[in-house]
């Protein structure tokens, strides 16, 4: 199924980007030199082509050869993405170094006294008694 998306939608963009869309006209070159070959059954098809493509001349079906693939090349869709000025695009590599451990110890044993935390909360004891 996506195989056939895909070609599907390449296609879709060839035949809208490029001339491919010409080739959708060869139906209508066959019909024309069919017409002409009715009309002079000794006309080649290298004499057909030449005359409509080589040097072509304004005659009386000159509308039935403008339709003839690649006479009349037009300008293939264009699309056309624009940034805003404003806009900017920045990479940034952020490399992070591993962080250095250091032990902050959350209790000196040997910088605590005892009964120390007991007595933070006590009022100031004068020293006079």
């Amino acid at each position: 199924m996506k195989k056939l998306i895909s070609i599907l939608l390449l296609s879709l963009y060839l035949v809208s980007t490029t001339e491919v869309y010409q080739l959708f006209k060869i139906p209508t070159l066959i019909e024309h030199y069919c017409e002409h070959k009715k009309l002079n059954p000794e006309m080649s098809l290298t004499a057909f082509l030449r005359t409509h493509y080589d040097h072509p001349v304004k005659d009386g079906d000159y509308g039935k050869d403008q339709r003839l693939p690649f006479i009349i090349h037009s300008t293939p869709l264009s699309l056309v993405f624009t940034i805003n000025q404003g806009f900017t695009f920045e990479t940034a590599t952020y490399h992070f170094s591993p962080l250095q451990i250091h032990k902050i110890p959350s209790k000196d044993e040997d910088l605590c006294c005892k009964g120390f935390l007991n007595s933070v909360w006590e009022p100031p004891r004068s020293s006079f008694s």
